[in-house]
C-alpha cells in the first residue's frame, strides 16, 4: 500500500491520542514499583485512556486481549498483562496505544525496578538513545534506510543487538500503516520521508542474541538466549524541519 501523507487535519487529530499516551505514561511513572501486577499497570492505563474518551488500540487488535503490552526482562514485546508482579532488579518494558477520533498514537518506554544490574541499565539507555540517533534523519529528503542504520550502529557500538524479527510502522487512521521501519541496516534506501509522514519508530534491544522465539500464549516474543531486551518508541512527524515526537 502507499504511504498515507497527513494533512495539517489529521495530523492535529493524531496528536490528541499522542496527548493520551504522554499522560499515561506520566500517571504510571510512580505506579512502576516492586510487588504491582502487570494487570494491575494495564488497568490503570485502560481507565486512563477510557476517561478521556478514548480507546485502546490494543484491545482486541487481532485478538489481543488488553489494553497495553508489557514486557519483563527477557521479554521483547508483546507480553500480555497478568497476576506477574514485580520484583527488584526487573526491566519492565510498557507499550500502549490509543485512538481518538479515529487516528492512533503508540509509544513505549522501558522503566527500571529497584536495584538494576548495570548491564540492564545500559541496555535501557541504549535503547532510548538509539532512537535519538535515529531522529538526526528523521527529516524531510533523508531516507528511511538512515532511520534504521542509525539504530543499528548506535546499539551495536555499545554491545548490543537489533531484534530482527520486529519492525517499527507508519501510523495514523490505522495502528500499523506503511512504510515497515527495521530497526537494522538495509540493503534498499526505502522511500525518501516528506512532510506529513506519521512513523512509529521503536528500537528493541537485546543484551544477547538478536534472535527471538514466540511462546505458546501466541503473542509473547523472548530472547532466544533469555537475555534481556529493551524496548523504546515513540510516533513521530515528518515535517520541513526537526521531527515532531508527537509522544514525548
Amino acid at each position: 500500500m502507499p504511504i498515507i501523507v497527513k494533512n495539517a487535519g489529521q495530523i492535529e487529530k493524531m496528536r490528541k491520542p499522542c496527548t493520551l499516551i504522554k499522560g499515561a505514561f506520566e500517571l504510571l511513572k510512580d505506579k512502576i514499583v516492586q510487588g504491582i501486577t502487570t494487570e494491575e499497570l494495564d488497568t490503570i492505563v485502560a481507565d486512563y485512556i477510557k476517561s478521556h474518551g478514548a480507546t485502546a488500540s490494543f484491545k482486541g487488535y487481532r485478538g489481543y486481549p488488553k489494553s497495553t503490552c508489557i514486557s519483563v526482562n527477557e521479554e521483547v514485546i508483546h507480553g500480555i498483562p497478568g497476576a506477574r508482579q514485580l520484583k527488584n532488579g526487573d526491566i519492565v518494558s510498557i507499550d500502549i496505544g490509543a485512538c481518538l477520533e479515529g487516528f492512533h498514537g503508540d509509544a513505549a518506554r522501558t522503566y527500571l525496578v529497584g536495584d538494576v544490574s548495570p548491564k540492564a541499565s545500559s541496555l535501557v539507555e541504549t535503547a532510548e538513545q538509539s532512537f535519538f540517533a535515529a531522529m538526526k534523519y528523521a527529516r524531510a529528503g533523508h531516507f528511511l534506510h538512515e532511520i534504521s542504520a542509525a539504530i543499528q550502529d548506535y546499539a551495536e557500538g555499545k554491545g548490543f543487538a537489533v531484534v530482527r524479527d520486529f519492525i517499527g510502522h507508519g501510523i495514523g487512521a490505522n495502528l500499523h500503516e506503511d512504510p515497515e521501519i527495521p530497526n537494522y541496516r538495509q540493503k534498499s534506501k526505502g522511500p525518501r520521508l516528506v512532510p506529513g509522514m506519521t512513523l512509529a519508530i521503536e528500537p528493541m534491544i537485546n543484551a544477547g542474541t538478536y534472535d527471538v522465539v514466540v511462546l505458546e500464549d501466541g503473542w509473547t516474543v523472548v530472547t532466544a538466549d533469555g537475555e534481556p531486551s529493551a524496548h523504546y518508541e515513540n510516533t513521530v512527524l515528518i515535517t520541513d524541519g526537526e521531527p515532531d515526537i508527537l509522544t514525548l
